[in-house]
Formats: structure tokens, C-alpha cells, sequence
């Protein structure tokens, strides 16, 4: 009897934990973030405000994501991926990581936005857009006697040895972004040289692509290749930085938002899309210190943020350079024939 009791009260302890997974789950959502750590955090303490749920957060570079999504295909650990380069989250749609998903908002947003949305199969949706471009900082450049470069073709010239910075194109959407936008304007074996002789005067490469912006404030580089709207809030914190769109043309990037396949909380994850998606969603964006254009029409434009319209654009081609075949073998190609360089 004594026994038995035992056992009926483990079998009562035991019903009464069992729902609890289940329930915390339903009021959480998983979510892997490619911006920058205060937009993601301005975002979850908004959004779980709004929503009532949890947001579990992870913060890592879009090509480090990317990887994980892959890693994790058999076991999703998260719900929804939000931000990072597109080309990315086109390569995460081909790959079967994401999920199909239709959002009542897409007649809200920009073109560009909704191309993503369709190129994909509608697996991912732009939530922002942003332009590559060479910052400096003007007091580096003024000690050293240099002049502000104002084209891709400046970078290459030997009085910038050892000045300048750019990410880890294997880990960073912003430095693939730069090396798709060689590869179009020049071709891509004239690109790979190009890349080359620019090697000799990069001083490092960093995993994230907000390092060498932050960098370049600090005086620690003279000249980073990064997104325009990066230096916004740097000059509003009294940096001395400016920017410029090469004059070859530049490419620009349309941060995506994809639902992961075999999400363990799909309906919440939908209700995170739809908040990204929202005016207020995207109006976190300034308040994260992040300044690029939102994709939602009635969203808020940052301040001083450079415009699509306002900058020499190319033709950039997401569908190619966001496919597997074409990022994995120039990201090797650069791996090989770039980073293995000596300096």
C-alpha cells in the first residue's frame, strides 16, 4: 500500500509538471537576431511589452546564423530569424530552412520589399534597406596627410597600407554584400584581383560587420567599407566620421525576416513578424541605434539616413547572389584566394 501511495504520488507530481513545458512554450518566442545588440534588445523589450510573451533572443552576424540554421535543420532551436543581409535569407529559403508565409501587411511595403518576399517564395520579407559605402574618420585621415577616398578604385592605392577595415566576408552579410558588388560592376575574376591588392591594406578582418565601423569612430582604423546609415549615430554621438557611395556605384542590402522551419511556436512567431513589420515595429529601429529606411510605407524615415534615391545604385541581383551555389563559392573563393593572402 505504501508503495502504491508512492507511486500515485509521483504520478500526481508528474501530471501536474507536465503541462508546464507546453504552456511556457506557448507564451515564448524564440528568435535569432542579425542587427545590432540594441536594436535587438529595443525590440524584444517592445514587442514582449506589446505582445505578453517571452522573446528568448540569440544575437549573432548573418553568416554565423546562417550556419547555425543549418546546423540545427533537424532540431529547429528557434522560431523566427529577424534581420541580416538578404542575400542570406534568400540562400535559407532555397536551402528548405524557412518557412512559406504570406503576410496581411505585403501591400504595405515598399516594392523592394516585396520582391524579396516573392524571389524567396515567400519564405523571407524585407524589413529594412541600407547602402554600402566608405566611411573615414576625418581627424585619422587629416593626421596622417591622406585624402577622403571617393571610389572602390581608391582603396587599392598604397598610401592607404594598412588603413582599412572590412568584416570576415565568411561571417559577415555586409562584407558579402561588398563582394557581390565587385563581382557585378567589375566581373567577378577582375573583382578577385581587385580584392587581392586590397588586402595588402586591410589591417583586420572582423567577424561582425558593426566592428569596423565602431572601429573607425575610435580612431583604431582610419577607413571602413560598411553601411551609410552606420555612421548616423556616430555623428550624433560626436565622432568625427563621414561617408561617401563610390562613385562606380554601389550595392546596397534589404535585411530580411524569415520564419524558421519546424518552428516550435509558429503562431508566435507570426505575431513577431507582423509586429516587425508594423510602423511601431520598425520605429524601434532609431532607438536601437539603427538608421536604416524601414519597408513598411507608413513607417517613420530615419533622420539623415541616405535615401536610395540619392545614392548611385547598381542593378544588384538578389536572386544570383543570394542563391547556395553562387554565395558558398565566392564566400570560398574569398577564404582561399583573399584572407590566406600574407600581409
Amino acid at each position: 500500500m505504501r508503495r502504491l501511495a508512492i507511486a500515485a504520488a509521483t504520478g500526481f507530481v508528474v501530471l501536474l509538471a507536465a503541462p508546464s513545458a507546453p504552456v511556457q512554450a506557448q507564451s515564448a518566442v524564440t528568435v535569432y537576431c542579425s542587427v545590432l545588440d540594441e536594436w535587438c534588445n529595443v525590440m524584444r523589450n517592445e514587442f514582449e511589452r506589446a505582445s505578453g510573451l517571452r522573446v528568448l533572443l540569440t544575437t549573432k552576424s548573418t553568416g554565423e546564423t546562417l550556419a547555425q540554421l543549418r546546423a540545427e535543420a533537424a532540431n529547429p532551436r528557434a522560431d523566427v530569424w529577424w534581420g541580416g543581409g538578404g542575400d542570406q535569407h534568400l540562400q535559407a529559403a532555397e536551402l528548405g530552412l524557412t518557412e512559406e508565409y504570406r503576410s496581411p501587411t505585403l501591400p504595405k511595403l515598399h516594392d523592394w520589399a516585396r520582391r524579396q518576399a516573392e524571389q524567396s517564395g515567400h519564405r523571407t520579407v524585407g524589413i529594412y534597406a541600407g547602402t554600402l559605402g566608405i566611411v573615414w574618420n576625418t581627424e585619422q585621415l587629416q593626421k596622417r596627410n591622406l585624402a577622403a577616398p571617393k571610389c572602390w578604385a581608391d582603396l587599392v592605392k598604397p598610401e592607404y597600407r594598412n588603413e582599412i577595415q572590412m568584416s570576415s566576408a565568411a561571417t559577415s552579410g555586409t562584407s558579402y554584400t561588398f563582394l557581390a558588388t565587385l563581382a557585378q560592376i567589375m566581373g567577378e575574376d577582375q573583382a578577385f584581383d581587385y580584392l587581392k591588392r586590397l588586402h595588402r591594406n586591410v589591417n583586420q578582418y572582423p567577424r561582425s560587420g558593426a566592428a569596423p565601423m565602431r572601429n573607425t569612430s575610435a580612431g583604431e582604423t582610419t577607413i571602413a567599407i560598411t553601411w551609410m546609415f552606420a555612421i548616423v549615430p556616430e555623428v550624433l554621438q560626436g565622432f568625427p566620421v563621414a561617408t561617401t557611395a563610390p562613385c562606380e556605384g554601389t550595392g546596397y542590402e534589404i535585411g530580411s525576416m524569415s520564419m524558421i522551419r519546424g518552428a516550435r511556436n509558429p503562431e508566435n512567431a507570426k505575431r513577431w513578424y507582423e509586429y516587425a513589420l508594423s510602423p511601431e515595429g520598425q520605429a524601434t529601429g532609431v532607438r536601437g541605434k539603427s538608421f536604416q529606411i524601414p519597408s513598411h510605407v507608413d513607417a517613420p524615415l530615419p533622420p539623415n539616413t541616405p535615401r536610395l534615391s540619392d545614392v548611385k545604385l547598381i542593378d544588384y541581383d538578389f536572386a544570383r547572389y543570394g542563391s547556395n551555389e553562387v554565395r558558398t563559392r565566392l564566400i570560398k573563393r574569398w577564404e582561399t584566394e583573399v584572407a590566406a593572402l600574407p600581409r
